[in-house]
């Protein structure tokens, strides 16, 4: 890496310092908010806490955004390129921001070109753009929604686009908000906030990449933000087409739920139909269709109600998971938003005519679900090892592990990491980077040097990319940011918990976690 200073004088180092101490304070205000707000509150109350998580966030994305654009400042942008799976890609940013989403009423959806293959790029980066591309696109966007795609372009080429259905942007004003603190409209400065630094990061990033990144649209319709790129192709395994033959009729008042679903059917092979209503979606279509029904078009009284003798999918947010123990009685198969294509096109397959016409209503949570954004518990009675050494930090991380039903030991330095791994056994260490003794990298290259080979997760205020690569470097799995997250633990321990079960992930009682006295 260049290590160069800014022209301010502020070195990577200094950088990172203040990243960890901008961050770690933030993260408790945060955490403790998120916590609070699943406690018995008077409306008044939640009202209040809800501001103050919601203005811990603004000041948490103004404090990535500033530290973020001085490090791009400060530095050479190394890129680090790996195979990088596109449609992934695009799935986990809208399921990252599906929740803000949802908070605000709206819809985040995504879709991939057929075909598009694998390309060589720098993922984390390339995740970055569309972080700060899709996250702006839900903040100025009040009805409809957000749909993230990608396609080729040209030999080599690959278009990411992050289109909504917010006002757009005026033509004059598209090359200036690529600067560093421009504003379009000063009222959105005063109603929304931000420093204006996220398209200028996306702008260098571009640079970096050898690629461009604009904005188009129609004023007062919507805007769609795009980032091309020249690219390799990593090697890709041919792409079947599992619903050849099928037809596919998707109902949804929403426009980028409707565009998402049918793209997705059609990459798959099959022929797709859409309207905003049901007898808009099945105008046409053929009698073995199944039909994607969006709970959106639920009733007064929450009933989502079925064609007779049509097999029907009923799509729904996950917090509407009370309603999936009746659509499964009923004989309807659900998908949660923002769609999976591999979900969807199993639950096309699968599905079957329903007898009669009747209302689903809501029912008890189910105790298993197949999709896992909506799982009760992603890790009951997984034994895990926290080192932390902030007390509001531990007790947000130990919070939230207890919830997914995790049995937790907590001690505040890598020297009783590694003295704890010597008396007690452990399926997954959650590791502070920056603790006093041994820090966390130093703690995580002492356990492998004993052959602690049990799965180690980095927790860290640090959010750079090249905090994680220092991190895989010194034997760690896995990587979470702070302020922790329940769907960014969830994912992790979800992930350990598969791995586990295939027996590459939580060790056996007789090869746990410990160190030879």
């Amino acid at each position: 890496m260049n290590d160069r200073p800014s022209s301010a004088g502020v070195t990577p180092e200094q950088l990172a310092t203040l990243s960890h101490e901008f961050r770690t304070p933030l993260n408790g205000v945060l955490g403790m908010a998120r916590l609070l707000e699943g406690t018995r509150l008077t409306a008044e109350q939640k009202a209040y806490v809800g501001t103050l998580r919601e203005s811990g966030d603004h000041l948490l994305s103004l404090v990535n955004d500033v530290l973020d654009f001085a490090r791009l400042g400060a530095t050479a942008i190394e890129l680090h390129a790996a195979p990088v799976d596109v449609e992934n890609l695009l799935r986990q940013v809208a399921e990252l921001l599906s929740p803000r989403a949802h908070e605000k009423a709206i819809e985040i959806a995504w879709a991939a070109a057929p075909g598009l293959p694998a390309i060589l790029a720098d993922e984390g980066r390339l995740r970055q753009v569309l972080l700060n591309y899709a996250g702006n696109a839900i903040k100025f966007t009040e009805t409809g929604g957000v749909l993230l795609s990608a396609e080729l372009v040209s030999d080599g080429r690959i278009r990411f686009n992050v289109r909504d259905t917010g006002p757009g942007v005026a033509p004059e004003a598209r090359a200036a908000i690529f600067e560093a603190f421009v504003q379009t409209d000063p009222s959105h400065q005063a109603q929304l906030g931000g420093a204006g630094l996220g398209l200028a990061i996306v702008a260098r990033l571009a640079g970096a990449m050898h690629g461009e990144a604009g904005v188009g649209g129609e004023l007062g319709q919507g805007a769609d933000f795009w980032f091309e790129a020249p690219f390799e192709f990593a090697p890709t395994e041919p792409t079947d087409l599992p619903l050849a033959g099928r037809v596919v009729a998707v109902a949804s008042p929403n426009p980028m739920v409707r565009e998402a679903a049918l793209r997705q059917v059609r990459a798959s092979g099959g022929q797709a139909l859409a309207g905003e209503t049901v007898a808009a979606a099945l105008k046409g279509a053929p009698a073995d269709a199944v039909l994607l029904l969006d709970a959106a078009l639920s009733g007064p009284r929450g009933a989502l109600k079925a064609p007779a003798g049509r097999a029907c999918v009923a799509l729904l947010t996950p917090d509407q998971r009370d309603r999936i123990p009746k659509l499964k009685a009923s004989g309807l198969g659900y998908l949660i938003k923002p769609l999976r294509r591999a979900s969807l096109i199993a639950q096309v397959l699968a599905a079957r005519p329903v007898a009669k016409a009747a209302p689903v209503e809501a029912a008890p949570l189910a105790p298993a679900h197949e999709d896992d954004r909506i799982a009760p518990a992603a890790a009951p009675g997984v034994r895990v090892l926290l080192a932390e050494d902030n007390p509001i930090n531990a007790l947000l991380a130990r919070a939230l592990l207890e919830r997914e039903g995790c049995k937790v030991d907590r001690i505040a330095s890598g020297d009783e990491a590694v003295s704890a791994l010597s008396r007690g056994f452990y399926d997954l260490i959650l590791m502070d980077l920056r603790m006093p003794g041994l820090n966390g990298i130093e703690a995580t290259k002492a356990l492998r040097e004993r052959g602690v080979t049990t799965p180690i997760v980095a927790l860290t205020a640090d959010a750079f990319d090249e905090d994680r690569r220092a991190c895989l470097a010194a034997g760690m799995n896995d990587f979470l940011a702070k302020p922790l997250t329940s769907p960014a633990l969830r994912g992790v321990l979800t992930n350990w918990a598969r791995l586990g079960q295939s027996g590459l992930g939580w060790t056996k009682a007789a090869t746990r976690a410990k160190v030879a006295g």
